[in-house]
Formats: structure tokens, C-alpha cells, sequence
């Protein structure tokens, strides 16, 4: 019914993701897009929007508000009030709204490692502090080290950013975990940023729990960052938003964002109600894609990829590679000069691990895997 196999040539679209090796014989395997056609439905909003032919400047109507708070019930059992939602273009740009919403410059952020990079360059960019705390690997699942969060957290911390699910290292948070991160927060008084983007691609059989979901003292302290881009990938419409019970922050959030964050542009607007409404089915069989894809990937790492390592991970289309035991002084110009484009652990925060995206067609997957392996062969023999 929907087509995950075709290969879709996105050269002279000013793609990011592609024309960083326009000209070279590079698979780019590294920022979080997907080359998959959007759903057909979304295809179809987008252009009966265009047909109208005026663009001017758009706010948040009701029929995307409606789809937003319909989307939070229906798919995780969240109760949102519409005064909750603040739009934004873009989860990065919220990031950093967050980071400038509460404290001054002398205060600090704090974040668990490897992460997606905006959070550690949000700080900076906020003149914040940055403490960052590595989460554990114990028999290859990854965990909060609490311990050394307890022992890092500063009179000065503001503010914690998790990363839920988490990208790149593929973690469902369960509640003990969140209801444990959350006193934590409490104790220190933090207020509590969850980047739940990645939230509708969850690969296993486990629940995403909001944080939100946690009860009056999450919402008294919690901003929720959410998006249609990831999912139905739509990240070149530039459409988030966050969700902010608290009305001080709230507020503070939307003072950050003065004279900086513009409105979100009609076509934003447009896809997301969109997706939320039409774009079930099609999710359905993109997550049915992506588990071959993760599957593919663990096995073919496990089995012809020696010296690298793949970690089980629930959710996300992104892999994340340990490729220490390789002993490659720039492991990502080692893997470009054998064609394929990875995205550098030093970014996450992460030397010698590299993040590899599979939302892609299987071809172009496999493809990957083999000039993978036939670089990593030439220094073995």
C-alpha cells in the first residue's frame, strides 16, 4: 500500500543530508531525515494548501489544535489543554528557548552523554553552564548513572534536558526510570525539558510513558518538545511545539522567544494536522519497515562487521555504532573515503562511536553495510 523500497533521487533539492557529498560517491547515512515519500495523505494537505495561493503570515488555527490535543489522547492517553501548546519552527530552536527561559548566565544545564548535539550546544548558545553526566552500559543496555548525577548537580543547575526516547542510543525510558529522574529534579529544583520527538518510533513492544503523564508535580516543572518531523518525516516544514502545563513557564518560554522565533509557516501548519490525522496506517507500516531495517543492521554488525559493535536499541532509526576497537584515528573521513557518510560521536559528545541512520530503502541500507565491510577488511588482512 505505501512504498518504502523506492530509492527517491533528492539531488538538486537542497537536501542537507545529500548534497553534503554532492559529487562524491557517498552514501549519506547521518543526519535524521528519512528518504522515504511522506504519507500520501500529507502529500495531499500540503497540496490543497498550496492551491488556495496566499501565504501569509499563519497562526495556529483550530483544526491543527484540535488534531495536536486529539493526537496526545489518542496515542498517549494525554489530556493537553490548547493554552498548553506553544508552536515553534523547529525542536532545536526550542531547545534553546529553554535553556534561556529560566536562570541567568551563571546558571547551568545539565544532560546525560552521548546526545543529540543541540543539547550540549544549547547551553553555550544560551551563555549557560553545561554539566554533562555519561550514562551507563551495563550488559548492553544504557541507564541513568544517578550516582554521579547526584554528585554533579550544582547549586547553579536550572535545568534538566532529557532525551525521551533517546537518540542516539535507542532507549524507551520506563516510568521508575522518568518517576526517579523527576525527583531527582525535584529535589534540586529543576525544571525538567523532555525532547519527546522521537516518541512514535518506538521498534519493541514497550509503551512511551509521557513525562507529562507523571502527575501535577510533572507538570508543575516538565516542558514536553514535540513534532510530526521525525515521524512522518516532515522536518523541512519546520513545525514543533511545546507542551507547557505550568503557566510561569510557560511564559518564560514565550519571552525567550521575543523578537527571535518567528510563527510557523502555513505548510508547517498544514502537514502537521495532517499527518496526526491521516497518517496512522502509514506509520504502521513505516515501523514494520524500520524493525527489518534495525533487525538488518544488528545482524549484519554482529555477523560481518568485526570490530564494531551495535548495542540492542527499542526505538529510533538510528544506530549507534561503537567503533573503538578499530583503533581509526577519524573513524568518519575513514568510512566517507569507503562511501558512506556516518554522523561523528565526538558531536554526541561520544569519541570513537558513530551514529548510522536506516530510514532508508533496504537497497540503499545494504549497500551501506557492504562498503562498511569491505573497508573495515582492508586493514584486517
Amino acid at each position: 500500500m505505501f512504498d518504502f523500497t523506492s530509492s527517491i533521487d533528492r539531488t538538486g533539492t537542497g537536501s542537507l543530508k545529500w548534497d553534503k557529498y554532492q559529487g562524491r560517491d557517498v552514501l549519506p547515512m547521518w543526519v535524521a531525515d528519512m528518504d522515504f515519500v511522506s504519507p500520501p495523505d500529507v502529500l495531499a494537505a500540503l497540496q490543497n494548501r498550496v492551491d488556495h495561493g496566499v501565504f501569509g503570515y499563519t497562526l495556529p488555527y483550530q483544526e491543527v489544535v484540535e488534531e495536536v490535543l486529539a493526537y496526545l489522547k489518542r496515542q498517549h492517553g494525554l489530556e493537553a489543554e490548547a493554552d498548553w501548546l506553544v508552536w515553534v519552527p523547529g525542536l532545536v530552536p526550542a531547545l534553546n528557548l529553554c535553556c534561556r527561559m529560566v536562570g541567568d548566565p551563571a546558571s547551568a544545564v545539565m544532560t546525560s552523554t552521548p546526545v543529540y548535539p543541540p543539547f550540549l550546544s544549547a547551553p553555550h548558545f544560551s551563555n549557560r553552564k553545561r554539566i554533562t553526566v555519561p550514562l551507563r552500559l551495563r550488559e548492553g543496555t544504557w541507564d541513568f548513572d544517578w550516582e554521579a548525577m547526584e554528585a554533579s548537580v550544582t547549586s547553579d543547575t536550572k535545568l534538566f534536558i532529557l532525551c525521551h526516547p533517546h537518540n542516539p542510543v535507542g532507549r524507551v525510558w520506563n516510568r521508575d526510570e522518568l518517576e526517579r529522574l523527576l525527583d531527582f529534579c525535584e529535589r534540586h529544583d529543576l525544571v525538567l525539558v523532555s525532547d519527546e520527538i522521537h516518541c512514535d518510533l518506538i521498534l519493541d513492544d514497550v509503551p512511551h510513558v509521557p513525562t507529562l503523564s507523571l502527575g501535577e508535580r510533572a507538570r508543575e516543572r516538565t516542558v514536553t518538545l514535540h513534532a510530526p518531523s521525525k515521524t512522518y518525516n516532515l522536518p523541512g516544514l519546520a513545525c514543533s511545539y511545546a507542551v507547557i502545563p505550568n503557566p510561569a513557564l510557560r511564559k518564560a518560554f514565550q519571552t525567550a522567544a521575543r523578537g527571535i522565533i518567528t510563527e510557523v509557516n502555513a505548510l508547517g501548519y498544514a502537514g502537521c494536522a495532517a499527518a496526526y490525522r491521516y497518517g496512522e496506517p502509514w506509520r504502521q507500516a513505516l515501523l514494520k519497515t524500520l524493525r527489518q531495517n534495525r533487525d538488518l543492521v544488528f545482524d549484519f554488525v554482529r555477523d560481518r562487521l568485526p570490530g564494531i559493535t551495535m548495542h540492542p536499541m527499542a526505538a529510533t532509526y538510528l544506530a549507534w555504532l561503537d567503533v573503538r576497537a578499530l583503533d581509526l584515528p577519524a573513524p568518519v573521513s575513514f568510512f566517507e573515503d569507503a562511501g558512506v557518510g556516518l554522523s561523528n560521536g565526538i558531536d554526541f559528545g561520544a569519541p570513537g562511536w558513530l551514529r548510522l541512520n536506516f530510514g532508508c530503502p533496504e537497497t540503499t541500507l545494504l549497500e551501506g553495510l557492504h562498503r562498511m565491510e569491505k573497508a573495515i577488511a582492508k586493514p584486517l588482512n
